[in-house]
């Protein structure tokens, strides 16, 4: 729940406050240490007892919010090669919406075919791929269908997309 605040957080204060040149580069580089630090380095994160009280993932939420911000407030443009990773974070709810039936179908066919934990990766990878394309399924023929109505009913307009990222 925490990660999810300080997301909200980081985009509301990112569209209102300026950073300074200087700042943006502390700002990314101490949010990427803290990301490294966590995922990188787990077992030192557990042995100070980082893991016992969820703070591990705090850490990991704040240095990924810092990462945000930094990119936000320096325009920076991806490389196309990580389009595929926009594209599940444009998708992001509809994703968390229907993630668990493929996980648990996966998991289903993972266990009735005895395959070895050696084997996970490709668990992993199919349950991210999968989720991600029926998070674009939902989005396409009915988040975005139903936010065109409503916005046509009562908002701005149907031709907006429902997302922050514009597309194009």
């Amino acid at each position: 729940m925490d990660s999810i605040a300080l997301g909200c957080l980081t985009a509301s204060a990112s569209s209102r406050i300026p950073i300074v040149r200087i700042r943006i580069w502390v700002l990314g580089g101490l949010g990427t240490a803290l990301i490294l630090f966590i995922l990188g380095l787990s077992s030192q994160a557990e042995a100070w007892g980082l893991g016992r009280s969820g703070l591990d993932m705090t850490i990991l939420a704040i240095g990924s919010c810092m990462v945000i911000a930094a990119a936000a407030q320096a325009r920076w443009k991806s490389p196309r090669i990580v389009i595929p990773l926009i594209t599940l974070g444009r998708r992001s709810y509809e994703v968390y919406l229907t993630q668990m039936f493929v996980v648990f179908a996966l998991f289903g066919l993972f266990r009735a075919a005895g395959l070895s934990l050696g084997a996970a990766p490709l668990l992993f990878i199919g349950v991210i791929v999968i989720s991600g394309l029926l998070g674009e399924w939902v989005a396409r023929f009915y988040s975005e269908p139903m936010n065109r109505l409503i916005r046509q009913r009562f908002g701005d307009g149907p031709e907006r997309l429902g997302s922050v990222i514009p597309t194009g």
